[in-house]
């Protein structure tokens, strides 16, 4: 009778589950993007198997069949990850990007899916990224960081090796910008390289142009060695691309990027887009007669602008016409029905990423999706498959991404992949709850709640404020790594993270409305929204509240340090100080001018009234700080800064530095270590 009473207690719903640990976050398999078969038979995507010992990770590819006929089959099997990928045009051979035996650099690498070994297609030294294969298949692009003035390989190789024999060691600088993230930036730049299948040597589309030897010169997204998006036209006569002219003067006025189109045989690039407003990420639908760009606003008082959708006729172009200007949602990914009829986008909406889709000529904006529970990413849609078969990754707080392929019709999806199945189902959580409350200012205001490990509503737990960074990003049903909200509410906590002024899927204006009101306007509708929460949920003890928060969260920590009295303790990662030396050390710089309404030097307005360090004499509530030091978007200095004042006032407070960590803690050691310190000061005070 015992063994029965056991055996039936094992096979009662959840009783087996547990509390999700910092070793379940680490090692769920992670999912990347899909590249889809032209002819729709065929999906790829790279699977990293994460381990603490960054030796022991592997990445590799793996092969899914879109008609399930079979299951899900990997197809790489090396040390090294790869990158990339994407399928011919006959969908036959996968282009992707790897670093093998013998390589200095990652180099393009094709692999026949009839069966054999992958055959490396570039040797350049310099590496390549990005691969794009021509419409016919006999040739791929590619990018690759070049020195100046380099006009081929061999001079790249000579600019090498004398970088490699000086006896000295330093960074020259005579223009702007410096650094990015958590790199110093050199004088390499972007180029665009064709390389024939079967042929010796690459061919350096921008190699003596006049816009790559612009001091300005860059790809489209970040600062120094940035992307230049290109893509083949459809006949496979020109390259189109992104770039950025003028990142020189990013010290004192905003920086634009636009879209251009350079010949394969050379020639100079032919700007296809100009003005104040940037262009980004063109893509041409299927029928070759539309070239679609990511189109935003860069005026000197509009900080924040919607991404929205513009198109280009094509061959014949002129000024791009804007086709979402109704819309007020920024446009993610896009994908092309076959016929080239419909455009299919996500957007953020409401704390989910949904799915959208218009004539493609433009039109009116119609939901394809409902979803409840998590977000849709890494949309694609095979280009010559009979029918339109929409291919995605969908995760959510309680189930890592997967792939899926979305029923438009019955606004659902089916999963192609469950890597992490049998670790989900061990798991004690449940989805997140999603509730909303009116802010003294009328604005509604959204928040995700969630929950602890056997949650019974009839008890009291304490509350956790977790706001998310940013500003212009939103907390959506999403599963982190980095910050898992399931692990931060492990102890016993409900975690409530607030969507605030600034945050993105609620429109534009309700996302612009943060300019030059950085801190105390969001600061005090997370204050509102735990209010409303603890008089409307009996289960939070409003006697026990803590916050935490990285980047832009951690500049809210540092703001209720001086600012508020209701918390037990915060937890600052990577937070903003002091508004003046943060102008001075960060990688950016006009920017926060146009943020705090001016130059530093006037020391007026937000420079000095929404300045974390004004109000050090109010500090008393004992604070983690945690900070990377080669965090070069927030420096460590904004830690040494905030520990010092928060010592000079007597305040609790413990600092953990991470040599090797930039604006996150990526390592898996440090990541574990990271967290073990935050859930113990929290249970230190709560």
């Amino acid at each position: 009778m015992r063994l029965l009473m056991l055996l039936l207690l094992v096979c009662l719903p959840g009783w087996a589950k547990r509390p999700i640990t910092h070793e379940d976050v680490w090692t769920m398999k992670r999912v990347g993007a899909p590249a889809v078969s032209p002819d729709g038979k065929y999906a790829v995507v790279s699977v990293t198997e994460p381990a603490y010992d960054g030796a022991n990770q592997s990445s590799d590819l793996w092969l899914l069949t879109l008609d399930e006929s079979a299951p899900p089959r990997r197809i790489t099997s090396t040390k090294a990850g790869e990158s990339g990928a994407v399928f011919s045009p006959d969908s036959t051979r996968l282009a992707f990007v790897a670093k093998r035996e013998g390589d200095e650099e990652g180099q393009v690498y094709v692999l026949p899916l009839a069966g054999g070994e992958a055959m490396r297609v570039t040797t350049l030294a310099t590496g390549a990224d990005g691969p794009q294969w021509r419409p016919d298949g006999k040739a791929i692009l590619f990018q690759s960081q070049v020195y100046p003035g380099a006009a081929d390989d061999e001079a790249n190789k000579k600019a090498i090796a004398e970088r490699k024999a000086r006896k000295y060691n330093a960074r020259v600088y005579e223009s702007f910008p410096l650094r990015n993230w958590d790199h110093w930036l050199d004088d390499r730049r972007p180029h665009i390289f064709v390389q024939g299948i079967g042929e010796a040597k690459a061919k350096d589309l921008l190699a003596g142009t006049q816009l790559a030897a612009l001091p300005g010169f860059d790809g489209s997204r970040g600062l120094g060695g940035g992307d230049l998006e290109p893509v083949w036209s459809p006949d496979g006569q020109w390259v189109v691309f992104t770039a950025t002219a003028n990142s020189n003067i990013a010290a004192y006025a905003p920086t634009t990027t636009h879209v251009y189109k350079v010949a394969v045989t050379g020639g100079e690039p032919v700007a296809l887009t100009q003005g104040a407003e940037s262009y980004s990420t063109p893509r041409f639908r299927p029928d070759g007669k539309g070239l679609y760009l990511a189109r935003s606003e860069r005026e000197e008082e509009k900080l924040y602008s919607l991404t929205r959708l513009a198109k280009v006729d094509w061959p014949a172009h002129g000024t791009p016409r804007v086709l979402t200007n109704g819309w007020d949602r920024s446009v993610g990914a896009v994908a092309f029905s076959v016929d080239s009829t419909r455009i299919y986008m996500l957007a953020e909406q409401h704390g989910h990423d949904q799915l959208f889709s218009m004539p493609s000529g433009g039109g009116a904006v119609t939901a394809e999706s409902d979803l409840k529970e998590g977000v849709y990413s890494g949309l694609a849609i095979p280009a010559k498959a009979k029918t339109t078969m929409l291919i995605a990754l969908w995760g959510s707080m309680t189930h890592p991404e997967d792939a899926v392929r979305i029923d438009v019709a019955g606004k659902a999806h089916k999963f192609l992949t469950e890597f992490n199945k049998d670790k989900l189902a061990e798991i004690d959580w449940q989805a997140p709850r999603h509730v909303w409350m009116t802010a003294k200012s009328g604005a509604k205001i959204h928040s995700v709640m969630v929950f602890p490990p056997n949650f019974d509503e009839t008890k009291k737990y304490p509350l956790l404020l977790f706001p998310h960074g940013g500003p212009h990003n939103m907390t959506k049903d999403q599963f982190f790594v980095r910050w898992n909200y399931h692990l931060l509410a492990s102890p016993g906590y409900v975690v409530l993270m607030t969507n605030y002024t600034g945050s993105t899927g609620f429109g534009e204006e309700f996302a612009a409305a943060i300019h030059k009101d950085i801190l105390r306007g969001p600061a005090s509708e997370i204050e509102q929204a735990a209010d409303d929460a603890i008089r409307r949920f009996p289960f939070i003890d409003g006697t026990r509240q803590a916050a935490a928060g990285g980047s832009y969260g951690g500049y809210l920590m540092n703001w209720f340090e001086g600012n508020s009295t209701r918390f037990k303790c915060l937890v600052n990662h990577a937070g903003l100080t002091d508004n003046w030396s943060m102008w001075g050390s960060t990688d950016g710089a006009y920017y926060w001018e146009k943020r705090n309404g001016g130059a530093p030097w006037e020391r007026k307005g937000p420079w000095m009234d929404q300045s974390p360090s004004q109000y050090a004499a109010n500090f008393k509530t004992p604070m983690l700080v945690t900070h990377g030091e080669r965090d070069f978007r927030v420096p460590v200095s904004q830690a040494l800064e905030i520990y010092k004042l928060l010592q000079r006032q007597r305040v609790p407070s413990k600092l953990i530095v991470f040599p090797d960590a930039n604006h996150w803690v990526l390592k898996g050691e440090d990541a574990r270590f990271h967290m073990q310190e935050v859930l113990g000061w929290l249970a230190k005070y709560l």
